[in-house]
């Protein structure tokens, strides 16, 4: 079966390609960028500006190798591409939860980016915690449990 996925967009961001500085994850971001919506679909975007916060889903056009392990940047062991959110993937789709901060007609500023400028934005959705996170609790996060959580009681 052949999937075919056509970008509506794509993401400005402060980040070039091979910039050492670009966050891991938007959870580690402060940097803002500019989500643009191309004006085909500029009509989508009515009612967004009442969410604080957005799900994008994006394309790592960045990334041309598929590996089925890879090292990440928390750990020095190999590890499953599926066990972590390295770009490497069979399928280059990524997905950041960013602070939606203004809407200009087809423009969006986000706060917490983590992608190169220039980045193929696939969807926008809007982040509902109520639908994205009711009922998970005493969640697990396998071998990011040493890294993260270990950190968060250091600080």
């Amino acid at each position: 079966m052949d999937i075919i996925v056509k970008p509506i967009g794509y993401i400005e961001s402060p980040f070039e390609e091979g910039d050492e500085n670009i966050p891991i994850q938007p959870g580690f971001s402060d940097a803002f960028g500019t989500v643009v919506v191309n004006s085909e679909f500029q009509e989508g975007l009515v009612d967004i500006d009442g969410f604080s916060h957005i799900i994008l889903l994006y394309w790592f056009d960045k990334a041309f190798d598929e590996k089925l392990q890879v090292t990440p940047l928390l750990d020095d062991a190999p590890k499953g591409i599926f066990a972590i959110r390295h770009p490497n993937r069979p399928n280059k789709i990524g997905l950041s939860i960013v602070q939606l901060v203004k809407v200009d007609e087809n423009k969006l500023l986000v706060k917490g980016v983590d992608v190169f400028n220039g980045t193929p934005l696939l969807d926008i959705k809007p982040f509902v915690p109520e639908f994205d996170t009711h009922g998970i609790e005493d969640t697990k996060i396998g071998w990011l449990e040493k890294k993260i959580r270990k950190k968060k009681d250091s600080d």
